[in-house]
């Protein structure tokens, strides 16, 4: 299918690794010209020369996305660099979760304000510019956490949730200037961050991070885990030009986990 791509310009938030990353190297892939952002310098430069020899033009700019004056500066520098925006896949962000019982509020306020904050604010940045054009895509990635909580998963669910209810209202209010907003939901991700998230459970038990991600894996439908390019391949379809009538919509990419009805 040609996705009718190239030559368009766009901005992947936490660009920089897991499913930023491929998502990026996706459109790359398609002709795309992508800005990526994300605080890491070293990992963003690896990425951008990745983009480059996928296909596409990389940009980078190393920001946190917790301030709105850095959602302004990373929309400016792709303007800059590629003329406009015309996608925007907002996959920053990572919460540090607890147990319900001993879980801190402010771990609450940090992971809305870097996850769910800045998505709203580069929508409402970007918005404008595509609305110039006629003509967007805007693609969230929010965790499946957000309706399947769990005793230590809050600020996760909490985060997740909240851009399940913003791309809404956002698809509501754009749905007639040409511009799609949508969420893409994964599961368990065979990324970094599953690694990282599943260590402790690992040194715990005494095995293997590998293992504990494989048992996991198995326990859902699907039995195994997502592959990040999995992930990546359907919100590179959510930001195409095929993709022309589906609105405000949450696509679960979990293995068939997720147990509530619809």
């Amino acid at each position: 299918m040609n996705l009718g791509l190239r030559g368009k310009r766009a901005i992947v938030t936490g660009g920089s690794q897991g499913i930023g990353r491929c998502c990026a190297l996706a459109l790359a892939r398609e002709g795309v010209r992508v800005c990526i952002a994300a605080r890491t310098r070293t990992t963003l430069d690896s990425v951008v020369a990745e983009i480059n020899s996928a296909g596409g033009e990389g940009h980078a700019v190393a920001v946190d996305l917790t301030r709105r004056e850095n959602c302004d500066a990373v929309v400016n520098e792709t303007v800059g660099a590629f003329g406009g925006v015309d996608i925007l896949i907002n996959n920053v962000g990572a919460a540090r979760n607890a147990d319900i019982l001993h879980l801190d509020v402010a771990q609450i306020s940090e992971a809305l304000q870097l996850k769910t904050y800045s998505y709203l604010r580069m929508a409402q940045i970007v918005i404008p510019l595509m609305r110039e054009n006629g003509w967007g895509r805007i693609v969230n990635i929010a965790g499946g956490a957000g309706t399947s909580p769990t005793r230590s998963n809050i600020p996760t669910g909490a985060a997740n949730i909240a851009i399940l209810n913003v791309t809404r209202a956002l698809s509501d209010a754009v749905s007639g200037d040409g511009i799609l907003v949508n969420t893409v939901c994964p599961g368990l991700t065979n990324t970094s961050r599953a690694r990282i998230q599943q260590q402790a459970r690992a040194e715990r038990e005494g095995r293997d991070v590998e293992a504990v991600l494989n048992d996991l894996g198995a326990t859902v439908p699907a039995g195994r885990m997502a592959e990040p390019e999995e992930i990546a391949n359907v919100v590179a379809f959510l930001a195409s030009e095929p993709c022309s009538y589906v609105f405000g919509s949450s696509i679960y990419m979990d293995g068939g986990g997720r147990r509530s009805t619809p």
